[in-house]
C-alpha cells in the first residue's frame, strides 16, 4: 500500500534521495522507438532545463540526473532549513510559478484582505 510522501522521507536520518519517473505503456520520454523509428531525443534538452527549473524554484540541489530512453533517475538533496525561512508569500509564488494555483491563492496572491478561514485553507495548501 502507497505511503504518503512525509512518511517517506526523513530529512533527519538523510538529506539524500534517489527518485525515479518512469513512462508507462511503451511511451518514450527520449531517444528512438525500435518500432515506428519516431525519434524523442529533442526531449532530452526539455527534461534537462525542466530538472534545472524545479531545483532553482525549491530548496533543492540535484546531484546527479540520468534521462533513459524511458525513465529518469533523479539525485537530489534537500534543503529543509532553507525552505522553513520562507514565507507564505514566497511559497506560493514559486509553486504558481508552475501552476496556476487554485482560486483562492490566486486571491491570495492579488492582495485582496480574505477572511481567517480563507487563510486558514491558503495556510494549510
Amino acid at each position: 500500500m502507497p505511503r504518503p510522501r512525509k512518511a517517506l522521507i526523513a530529512v533527519e536520518d538523510t538529506p539524500y534521495y534517489h527518485v525515479v519517473s518512469r513512462c508507462v505503456r511503451r511511451s518514450f520520454l527520449c531517444g528512438i522507438d525500435s518500432h515506428t523509428g519516431q525519434s524523442y531525443e529533442h526531449r532530452r534538452a526539455w527534461i534537462e532545463q525542466r530538472i534545472r527549473l524545479l531545483a532553482s524554484l525549491f530548496a533543492i540541489d540535484i546531484c546527479a540526473y540520468a534521462v533513459m530512453a524511458n525513465h529518469l533517475h533523479l539525485v537530489v538533496k534537500l534543503h529543509p532549513a532553507e525552505a522553513k525561512d520562507w514565507s507564505t508569500q514566497q511559497v506560493l509564488s514559486r509553486w504558481t510559478s508552475l501552476h496556476k494555483g487554485t482560486l483562492l491563492v490566486q486571491r491570495y496572491l492579488a492582495s485582496p484582505p480574505l477572511s481567517t478561514a480563507e487563510l486558514d485553507t491558503v495556510h494549510s495548501c
